[in-house]
């Protein structure tokens, strides 16, 4: 059994999609981090940068004790090796899903995830940092747009790559972008919205939280964290 602890952002459904894709039990935990779960010792334990996605699989292949993973492309690759699947054996076609695995923890999500901060969530509209982070974000959708030129998905198969990206283009409206600027990018964002596998993990974040809004009080939660939180 996979324990799932989990909110439905980005990264959260990263995680959800796989389980959903591959049929592995699971069992989501909420970690509701408007409220500061995030911060409680025992979910400290397994993920220590106080941020979720993070899992604990309760029946290892190695028939040992539970094994914790924080981070979601690290999980991401854990649930590929545990399940033989979305992540080849061939080294070309691994190695080619990994860097793009990676171009989206080290670029798409962290430029999106900035982007939303300073055109969405800042309380002061800083016009450099809203078209700095708009303009990246553009750059890096330009770059997935010609990688999937010429294949269905990023690494050709559906694989990781893919369902580590979809999340990081859902709101894509919200980064100030226009699907109808990277033809290619939204042949793929469809054919992944449409998959049952993605309607199901999205179902299933309904179901643990829809709250269109964000208080100010989560807001403080989130965006006023130091050192001290984790200690």
């Amino acid at each position: 059994m996979i324990q799932l602890h989990y909110w439905p952002t980005p990264n959260g459904h990263k995680i959800t999609m796989f389980l959903e894709e591959a049929g592995l039990p699971y069992e989501i935990k909420p970690v509701n981090i408007g409220t500061g779960e995030q911060f409680k010792p025992d979910f400290l334990q397994i993920a220590p940068n106080n941020r979720m996605p993070a899992i604990v699989d309760t029946e290892p292949t190695d028939g040992g004790a539970p094994i914790s993973i924080f981070e979601s492309g690290a999980i991401l690759v854990y649930l590929a090796e545990k399940t033989g699947r979305f992540l080849s054996a061939d080294p070309r076609t691994r190695y080619d899903t990994l860097q793009w695995l990676f171009w989206q923890m080290g670029g798409l999500g962290p430029m999106a995830g900035q982007n939303h901060h300073f055109a969405v969530y800042a309380p002061e509209k800083l016009e450099y940092a809203i078209k700095r982070y708009v303009n990246e974000t553009n750059r890096l959708y330009g770059v997935l747009n010609k990688r999937l030129a010429d294949r269905e998905f990023v690494a050709g198969e559906y694989s990781i790559a893919d369902m580590a990206s979809y999340p990081w283009i859902v709101p894509y409206e919200r980064q100030g972008q226009n699907l109808d600027d990277f033809p290619h990018l939204k042949r793929w964002f469809h054919a992944i919205k449409e998959r049952p596998a993605t309607v199901l993990a999205y179902e299933r974040g309904k179901d643990v939280s829809n709250q269109p809004t964000m208080s100010e009080e989560a807001k403080k939660v989130l965006f006023g964290q130091t050192a001290a939180h984790v200690r």
